[in-house]
């Protein structure tokens, strides 16, 4: 009878040991559009690159792999992972019985400060002792399912991270060389202008001119003048940023194709919607902080039941220190079982702290999911439209230098005012800023086009390990 009721209380906790309390993650249903708003391609697959290959700057590969390796946000990211990595080890610890032991010496002749002996007595004691608090109603589980969604989180923040750090270095840089670009626009505008101040000058001095033309002259080249030093400063402040994002302190950066060479990279398959909810990181990051807060709700459910500790201990006590060694085995095992009755609700409530963080972490999913369409969506238009806007900018480009040479030229043989020259030197200056602008905003847009899809490949290694998993996994598939 005595073995029947042991294997009845052991088959019982082992029963109760694997239930658990509180909903089973489920990852949210897709309800979205079947393609892109401003998706001209039909192909429904993404290509894995490494996209910042398509601009062929070596330049700017050297740039990106440098940040990738000394990015103090990066560190930052990896140190989580780690962190998060033991905690889960931690957590699993609670799941299994813990060890230790007990030491101890006493002596005197009163028992716990109250009665007094009339002799002295020593007491010696050495034992290993064991406490287990059976896993009832999942607890332990549903905390070890939270601590691994969370190390996948932070997995997939790092990515998150990188994608970021790719995305900035690739756009600060795009925005150097426009800057760049727009100084040496200046300074050739400058370098024009103090020629045709000298002339202007020149004719005033000799009373061929009003003043007011001289001073149209001076107002001009004090524009072109301006506009250096604002474009040397941009050049610093772009240099200190892409110092930051690289690891080091601020410094100067060399650059490699000017703006103007840079190639526009080709278009690439954007694939179908549903599959950025798998391919962007910050939307990873959202679903298993999702799974994550999910799974605390059944532990704080199993808080509201009773649990079941174990202890046991096996050692020696003696009054005699030399008898340690030989005195008989002493052993003692016991089970408590320790649950609430009335806390005022406080449990209730846990659970339901759980809930509304949980419904919480759903909404900060859906609301990362939407943020990412936006994105693709933006980037898509946004290269759509530049590619028409560059097309008209160069045209512009074209006909205001032509325009101002003409200006000069009929100016210098007296057929029209020198209103006609400053409009045209005024109308050329701006449309050769405005080219740049736009070449640079249309670089741009392809980055934030890769960014929205979730980047892609961060090195070779990468892709030649996501290869060699594939064909292990149609290796399996293709056994089966």
């Amino acid at each position: 009878m005595k073995k029947i009721i042991i294997i009845l209380t052991l088959g019982i906790i082992v029963y109760l040991s694997g239930c658990k309390l509180g909903p089973d993650f489920q990852r949210p249903d897709y309800v979205g559009p079947e393609t892109f708003r401003f998706d001209s391609s039909s192909v429904d697959t993404i290509v894995n690159l490494r996209w910042w290959d398509l601009f062929q700057d070596d330049l700017l590969d050297t740039l990106i792999k440098m940040a990738l390796e000394n990015n103090k946000d990066i560190m930052v990211a990896a140190a989580r992972i780690d962190a998060a990595r033991a905690n889960l080890g931690y957590t699993k610890a609670d799941q299994w019985p813990s060890f230790g032991f007990q030491l101890g010496a006493s002596t005197g002749n009163s028992v716990q400060g109250y009665a007094t002996l009339p002799d002295v007595s020593n007491n010696f004691f050495a034992f290993p002792e064991m406490n287990w608090e059976v896993g009832f109603w999942g607890k332990y589980r549903r905390l070890n399912e939270s601590a691994k969604a969370t190390l996948l989180s932070s997995e997939y923040a790092l990515r998150t991270v990188q994608m970021s750090l790719i995305s900035s270095v690739a756009s600060t840089y795009f925005t150097l060389l426009d800057n760049i670009a727009k100084q040496e626009i200046s300074i050739n505008t400058l370098a024009a202008r103090d020629s045709s101040l000298a002339i202007i000058q020149a004719r005033y001095d000799y009373g061929v001119v009003a003043e007011i033309d001289l001073n149209q002259a001076q107002i001009q080249r004090a524009i072109s003048a301006v506009a250096i030093p604002v474009y040397t400063r941009a050049i610093a402040f772009n240099q200190n940023t892409l110092s930051i994002l690289l690891g080091r302190y601020p410094d100067s950066i060399p650059i490699g194709q000017r703006l103007i060479d840079q190639i526009e990279p080709p278009d690439v398959p954007i694939g179908i919607p549903s599959q950025i909810l798998q391919r962007r990181p910050d939307v990873m990051q959202a679903e298993a902080d999702y799974a994550a807060q999910n799974a605390r709700i059944g532990a704080a459910q199993a808080m509201r039941w009773p649990s079941l500790n174990i202890t046991g201990l096996l050692g020696v006590a003696t009054s005699d220190l030399s008898s340690l060694t030989t005195a008989g085995l002493g052993w003692s095992v016991g089970g408590t079982l320790l649950g609430p009755i009335f806390q005022f609700g406080k449990n209730k409530r846990r659970v339901e702290i759980e809930r509304a963080n949980t419904i919480a972490a759903l909404n900060n999913y859906e609301g990362v999911a939407l943020q990412a369409f936006r994105e693709v969506e933006d980037a898509l238009i946004a290269i759509q439209t530049l590619r028409v806007e560059l097309v008209a900018q160069e045209q512009r480009n074209a006909a205001a230098m032509n325009a101002e040479y003409l200006s000069n030229e009929r100016y210098d043989k007296g057929q029209t005012s020198y209103l006609e020259v400053l409009e045209s030197q005024r109308q050329s200056f701006e449309a050769q800023l405005s080219y740049s602008q736009t070449r640079r905003d249309l670089l741009g847009a392809h980055v934030g086009l890769y960014k929205a899809l979730g980047g892609g490949w961060l090195s070779p290694e990468e892709e030649l390990a996501y290869i060699r998993a594939q064909q292990v996994a149609d290796s399996i598939a293709a056994q089966k």
